[in-house]
């Protein structure tokens, strides 16, 4: 059984990462917990154990086998010194993962990627890893030319501050006080906010290159016609996103639908009907993305429209990065 270190042991991911293991019985021999200085010292129960939160410094991996980064800036820091003392990094901030050397893995989509590393596996964005879950069995059944992603972003994608914040502005609403905004740039109750992380090239952000740039490595097309526009909007947990397609060949909803019915990690939940489709409330604290809205866009030849929701924290992050190291074992 491999020893495993947690780096971020204490913020949202990391907590995650131990409720994970526990219900997926990950085999741990192990478990060193590490966080910041400011964290060091505080006691974690996992399993029935008591373990003392270490802080992280460079000699933190020495026998370590599977080191698992929760994110941040620690990746950058202490990457290199985990991997030199012989673990295996499976990092989820975004500092390795558009580096040419590094695999980015997402299990269901490109799994075999995980035997040319070198010691370094990223996990990709919350987001990219959502809509690339629900993207491979159409790309697999009929070729994909061209996607457009509108992304519907909770707030827990900011952190524990980030649901902080919406609490308190709720509450402040409610009781006609003043809203404070300190993690956002604008007040988010009640609001959209389209814009998250930075403006870079083309007055596209960071999250939005992020997810044309990973999503083009992870299914090894560099030149997928793909754009993004993601929103920040006033939901505590899972991400949404509303995706057009442009497949290479004709296909029926009813034959895309089947095949996301048969996909790993996908759950199709689409009946007009009876008025069913995903929606973050329903589907937070769970592992599959959802599908749902299945239909054809009239408006080219080629055409589908899709709508998915996947728990940002679990799939988006903590889990995705567990079945990292399940292919490791």
């Amino acid at each position: 059984m491999p020893n495993v270190a947690i780096v971020g042991a204490t913020g949202a991911v990391g907590q995650e990462f131990l409720k994970i293991f526990a219900e997926r019985n990950f085999p741990v021999d192990e478990l060193r917990l590490l966080a910041t200085k400011r964290s060091a010292g505080k006691k974690i129960t996992w399993q029935g154990r008591e373990f003392e939160v270490e802080e992280t410094t460079p000699q933190s991996f020495k026998n370590i086998d599977i080191a698992l980064f929760a994110g941040g800036s620690a990746s950058t820091v202490f990457a290199e010194a985990a991997v030199r003392s012989g673990a295996v990094v499976i990092d989820n901030s975004s500092a390795f993962r558009l580096d040419p050397e590094v695999p980015l893995i997402v299990p269901e989509v490109n799994p075999e990627d995980v035997k040319w590393h070198k010691g370094i596996i990223a996990n990709p964005n919350c987001s990219t890893i959502i809509a690339n879950v629900a993207l491979k069995p159409i790309f697999d059944l009929a070729g994909i030319k061209r996607i457009v992603v509108s992304t519907y972003q909770a707030v827990s994608g900011a952190g524990r501050e980030g649901i902080e914040e919406l609490e308190a502005q709720m509450k402040a609403m409610a009781n006609g006080e003043e809203v404070v905004s300190e993690v956002f740039p604008y007040q988010i109750a009640s609001n959209l906010i389209p814009r998250i992380d930075v403006f870079q090239e083309g007055d596209y952000t960071k999250e939005e290159w992020k997810m044309v740039k990973e999503t083009r490595k992870i299914f090894h097309v560099p030149d997928m016609a793909i754009t993004a526009t993601t929103v920040r909007v006033p939901v505590f947990r899972s991400h949404s996103e509303s995706i057009n397609i442009e497949t290479q060949r004709k296909v029926s909803a009813a034959e895309v639908k089947e095949a996301l019915s048969k996909a790993p990690g996908v759950k199709v939940i689409d009946d007009s009907a009876k008025d069913q489709y995903p929606m973050p409330f329903y589907t937070s604290d769970t592992d599959e993305v959802y599908v749902g809205r299945i239909r054809e866009d009239y408006s080219i030849a080629n055409g589908l429209n899709i709508w998915v929701v996947g728990d940002q924290i679990r799939k988006g992050a903590a889990t995705n990065a567990v079945q990292i190291a399940e292919l490791l074992l």
